[in-house]
């Protein structure tokens, strides 16, 4: 998935500054900003802590990256507010009532929380466009996604309270139950940003935990937003607190934090490790989802437009910037050439664009500071006998020069010892390796670190089901890419991370088990007649 970070972040000299206390942001340039989404713009809004805004020190100007216009001013919180939000999550869940009411009833705010978001729905996909530069219209998806996910928890609340275990015994009662784990900090990446929070904040709080969210400081303006639904929704103070800024002063706190119980982060590896680490002293409960190198592997007998369409789809949807992108090509040997061939054409016309250009058919990426990352692993796989069928360097068009577009990029004759088979570019470069059977095909999917996701492509069902069992990854698609429903848990193997999203297994994520014995008939036992 994206890296959300815990160092901080390539900006613009001016995008962030002291403000002073109760100074006000001055207006964003931009025609549509995340203060449109709450009912107040007198305070840059960012740290929602104890069910208030609070006035920060220091504000952060969001600009899209499409174009360079402003989103809008937002906090930039520091330790001192993460230590509050904390603090008020702590006191929600060890004196509030939330933990306690009954699961039904938390269901009912979550699911008035997905009919707010319905209702907000146009203005969150634009502000969610505006923060990420991707189409209007892939935000729109996105904004329905995290309504799903809210409807379907709610959904769910009061269908599993446990279970009774047959103990052998007239006289004992042996029960599973199920609590809360406690304080949660949730992490959060720039791609899919409130789609993110929704799959971590829903689970949450139906399992009566508070939280801490933290959203990447790149893109925050719907999590923002979302703390306003949240408390029209009902839920109480101090149960859902929110602190903007950068992961070395908010994210470190948050997941070192002894009172805070659990961390859930999505991200990158390396930030992924450093938060095991340093949540290890505590022993607190870290779930992880830290992105992958996925395979598409196609075989002789696929159809051909189909093989191709989701080849594209896979890899150059949001450019890329999609933690299951397919960025391995794995095509068989007597296929390669007619396939790859249509894959470069088609790629090659694919129309960049901000998110209002209804010509566009994808984005940009999210910053120079990415762009350079991109483009620095094409540079490699050339240098490591690539070969470029297309793309390659960033566009000279003028019409997107103040955005931080790269085209989709082909490149053939790779192999899996290069390290852009290896590691995760994070954009819109497509690899293409070739296999002789369907052996070779299983060996060279499953030959990387990480196990996100993964699709097989093929007219044989057989063949489509071997080899989706034998691939070692969270989620494989068959003839298909990229969908999912909340009902279906998502996570990966290996380097992609551990713990699971969505399902029943999601909110599992955020329970604890307790064992409860209870004697009937107590007799003293006598061990000790003593």
């Amino acid at each position: 998935m994206a890296e959300a970070t815990l160092t901080p972040t390539v900006r613009r000299p001016d995008d962030t500054e002291g403000t002073g206390a109760g100074a006000a942001a001055p207006a964003a340039r931009g025609s549509f900003e995340v203060r449109d989404l709450l009912p107040d713009g007198t305070v840059p809004p960012g740290l929602w802590i104890d069910g208030a805004w609070q006035r920060p020190a220091r504000r952060r100007l969001i600009r899209c990256p499409a174009d360079g216009t402003d989103v809008g001013w937002v906090a930039e919180g520091t330790r001192v507010e993460a230590e509050s939000a904390v603090a008020a999550a702590r006191r929600a869940f060890d004196h509030g009532d939330w933990p306690h009411r009954a699961e039904q009833e938390r269901g009912r705010v979550l699911a008035r929380v997905a009919d707010l978001l319905e209702r907000d729905a146009e203005r969150y996909a634009r502000v969610e466009a505006l923060d990420t530069g991707k189409r209007l219209v892939e935000a729109r998806y996105d904004i329905a996604d995290v309504v799903s996910a809210f409807r379907y928890y709610a959904g769910i609340a009061g269908t599993d309270a446990g279970r009774v275990v047959d103990t052998g015994r007239p006289t004992a009662i042996s029960r599973i139950v199920y609590l809360p784990v406690g304080v949660c900090a949730l992490v959060t990446p720039w791609n899919y940003p409130l789609l993110q929070a929704s799959w971590k904040v829903a689970p949450a709080l139906l399992a009566g935990n508070t939280l801490v969210l933290k959203p990447s400081e790149l893109t925050p303006s719907t999590t923002v937003a979302l703390m306003e639904t949240l408390a029209e929704a009902g839920v109480p103070a101090g149960v859902a607190n929110l602190v903007t800024g950068s992961g070395t002063e908010v994210g470190a706190l948050l997941t070192a934090d002894p009172r805070v119980d659990m961390v859930s982060f999505t991200g990158g590896v390396a930030t992924g490790s450093a938060v095991m680490a340093a949540a290890a002293p505590t022993v607190k409960r870290v779930a992880l989802e830290l992105g992958g190198k996925n395979p598409l592997v196609v075989f002789p007998d696929a159809d051909r437009e189909l093989a191709v369409d989701l080849a594209l789809t896979a890899v150059f949807l949001h450019s890329g910037q999609v933690c299951s992108a397919g960025a391995r090509l794995l095509v068989h040997e007597d296929l390669h050439d007619d396939l790859v061939d249509e894959v470069v054409r088609r790629a090659g016309r694919i129309r960049l664009g901000g998110p209002f250009d209804p010509d566009a058919e994808t984005g940009t990426l999210i910053s120079q500071a990415h762009r350079d990352k991109v483009h620095g692993y094409v540079r490699q796989a050339l240098a490591e006998g690539a070969q470029l069928r297309t793309g390659g360097a960033p566009p000279d068009d003028p019409r997107l020069a103040d955005g931080f577009y790269y085209p989709p990029t082909v490149l053939d004759r790779c192999s899996s010892r290069m390290a852009c088979v290896r590691e995760e570019s994070f954009g819109p470069v497509l690899t293409v390796e070739t296999f002789r059977d369907e052996a070779e095909a299983v060996a060279l999917a499953n030959d990387t670190d990480y196990g996100l996701a993964g699709a097989v492509v093929t007219a044989d069902a057989g063949r489509a089901q071997r080899v989706a069992q034998a691939l070692r990854h969270g989620t494989v698609w068959i003839n298909d890419y990229h969908p999912y429903v909340p009902q279906a848990e998502w996570g990966g193997f290996g380097r992609s991370g551990n713990g699971r999203e969505l399902g029943p297994t999601g909110l599992a994520e955020y329970r604890e088990i307790k064992h409860i014995w209870q004697n009937t008939a107590p007799e003293p036992a006598g061990w000790f007649a003593g």
